[in-house]
């Protein structure tokens, strides 16, 4: 299975619509689209998970495609390293 980065998309879009838009192209197994931690609003991008032959597919269908007005960039998603969290550990303190 791989996770496909969807970029672009109109602040409009549901997971619905984006569900199946990628359907036409094999089994979506989940699709996450990403809201401002703080305003709660639609970022304008999501993650979709499918199996490979699938998610090649999919890529090579709808990356560009126009979706309300909007081109839409589709690749596969890249693992982003962890932030470290919290910080101060350990360490001699004199």
């Amino acid at each position: 299975m791989k996770k496909l980065y969807v970029g672009n998309l109109p602040f409009s879009a549901t997971e619905a619509e984006v569900n199946e838009m990628f359907s036409k192209h094999g089994t979506v197994h989940s699709v996450a689209l990403i809201n401002d931690r703080e305003t709660g609003r639609p970022r304008g991008f999501g993650f979709v998970e499918m199996d490979d032959d699938a998610a090649t597919a999919a890529i090579s269908a709808l990356n560009g495609q126009d979706m309300g007005g909007r081109d839409l960039r589709v690749n596969e998603a890249q693992d982003r390293p962890r932030r470290g969290g919290g910080g101060g550990g350990g360490g001699n303190r004199w």
